[in-house]
């Protein structure tokens, strides 16, 4: 399929089935099992017998093309949150089919002593700062899907395990604009999450400030405001338009 984009692409006039299965050197039936469904999806137009790029190709490649933009835009602050906070910093986002936080870019502490992860490590929604901010902000209809499907596995003595606990805080997450997690996801490590808004107002990512529960009790009065300043900012470069408070 990528083969068949690539190719019409590099052919502004289109291309006919004869011509794809040269180029691909794949055969005309194996090409129209595929083609098909991308010409009723509207990413092909099949016109005069030749193939070229629908509107959904180009809405695609925008797509893509954005989400580059946005990962660079957002590690350009994550590297000056750190400036300001010198813990690690993470970029969160949301996989709903496998219902987690997933760790798409970290930043590590420079500090000797540091919370430390791999970038792609996932978590649990329900326990982690990032997790329960993500969770915080999806529609209704999902979220008490979610919390009525949801089994409340411990990963440390004081994960929430109790369905109504959860909800609870995550009132108060939607409220705040803000997600604190102590010890709930790794034992000894304290998570503080702020979201990042898309142009429509439905969440993107979180943004997460991560480091030793010690170090947050002697220092981290401020994390919280750090996390949601650079969350904001992140959220009007990629065009969303409310203000400070309504982003709380």
């Amino acid at each position: 399929m990528l083969g068949i984009f690539d190719a019409i692409a590099k052919s502004p006039d289109g291309l006919s089935l004869a011509e794809l299965s040269s180029r691909l050197k794949s055969p005309k039936s194996s090409l129209l099992t595929l083609l098909r469904p991308m010409v009723g999806g509207n990413y092909l137009i099949h016109s005069n017998n030749r193939y070229t790029l629908g509107n959904e190709s180009f809405i695609l490649a925008t797509n893509i093309l954005s989400a580059r933009k946005f990962s660079s835009l957002v590690r350009g602050l994550m590297m000056e949150l750190q400036r300001s906070c010198p813990e690690t910093i993470v970029l969160a986002v949301i996989d709903r089919a496998a219902q987690t936080a997933i760790y798409s870019d970290v930043i590590e502490s420079p500090q000797l002593v540091r919370y430390s992860v791999p970038n792609g490590t996932s978590r649990p929604l329900y326990t982690s700062a990032a997790g329960q901010l993500l969770l915080a902000f999806q529609d209704d209809k999902w979220r008490d899907q979610y919390l009525r499907r949801v089994k409340l596995s411990p990963l440390t003595a004081r994960t929430l395990t109790k369905v109504e606990q959860l909800r609870k805080k995550l009132n108060a997450i939607r409220q705040t604009g803000l997600s604190v997690s102590v010890s709930e996801a790794v034992e000894g490590a304290t998570g503080v999450a702020a979201p990042i808004f898309g142009s429509d107002g439905a969440i993107l990512a979180a943004l997460l400030i991560a480091g030793p529960t010690d170090r947050y009790n002697r220092e981290g009065e401020n994390w919280g405001e750090l996390a949601k300043d650079a969350a904001f900012r992140a959220s009007r470069a990629i065009g969303f338009a409310g203000t400070a408070q309504e982003h709380d």
